[in-house]
């Protein structure tokens, strides 16, 4: 957290920046930027600049600028985009629902008065000048089948790992993962390319649809799995209890008797 759903959420938020010109940068914590950007770095691309899109590319949000350049937010497991005082989101699973003035780590602040913060109490994020997205696969709101088959259903990697994978689609986090392999049945240790066509397909349209659901109701802590996602749990669908393991880097629960 936040997934590809929260960066849509605070997509949408940013939106409200477009056509804005950024009259200071607020870079209270240094460490908070990335891949060589400083403070007069960002300072000297921002200022005087009109934010002219708000863009997702998986779990990165980008701002273009009318010079041409880009500013990349990424927000770790913790971090909130708030635009003139109102938060983006209300709820992230990892994180305190306390917002505290000391976690803004970075800022723009608008000609109109306005401001664009990142309040992140863990600093697991990050800003950064002009990101790589080639870096990235298609975004997971817009990758098509054939691209998902192409670069998600080959190989002998577990099915987990690929779909976490940022360069084979870009926006697929743990809770999103987890929920789509539990509703499509498919075992998340599986190899990727051993999943059938019908198998493929089913996974491909469950993930449209846990999208689809999170963002209606709120977020990627919303899955029907997700309360069960803790020692000693059960699956929801039939009572089993779940199994638990790391694939891919990250924690798992999945159901053995109807995740094949």
């Amino acid at each position: 957290m936040p997934e590809g759903v929260e960066i849509e959420f605070y997509r949408r938020a940013a939106e409200s920046a477009v056509g804005r010109t950024i009259e200071s940068v607020d870079t209270p914590d240094a460490w908070f930027l990335k891949e060589g950007a400083t403070p007069e770095a960002v300072t000297a691309a921002c200022v005087g600049q009109v934010i002219v899109a708000a863009r997702r590319r998986g779990k990165l949000l980008i701002l273009d600028l009318d010079s041409g350049e880009r500013l990349g937010l990424r927000f770790g497991m913790t971090g909130r985009l708030v635009v003139d005082g109102t938060a983006a989101i209300a709820y992230l699973e990892y994180t305190t629902k306390r917002s505290d003035p000391k976690w803004i780590r970075f800022g723009l602040v608008f000609n109109d008065g306005g401001y664009l913060v990142i309040n992140d109490p863990r600093r697991l994020g990050g800003v950064i000048l002009d990101p790589n997205e080639d870096g990235l696969g298609q975004d997971v709101f817009d990758v098509d089948p054939a691209t998902f088959r192409s670069r998600v259903l080959v190989g002998d990697v577990a099915v987990k790992a690929r779909l976490l994978d940022q360069r084979r689609i870009a926006g697929v986090g743990n809770l999103i993962c987890d929920e789509t392999l539990w509703r499509a049945g498919i075992d998340p240790a599986r190899s990727a390319g051993s999943l059938s066509e019908d198998e493929g397909s089913k996974l491909f349209e469950t993930l449209r649809e846990v999208l689809a659901d999170f963002l209606s109701d709120g977020g990627s802590h919303t899955g029907r799995l997700h309360s069960a996602r803790v020692r000693g749990g059960r699956c929801p669908l039939d009572g089993e209890p779940l199994m638990r393991r790391e694939i891919g880097g990250r924690t798992t629960y999945w159901c053995v008797r109807h995740q094949r």
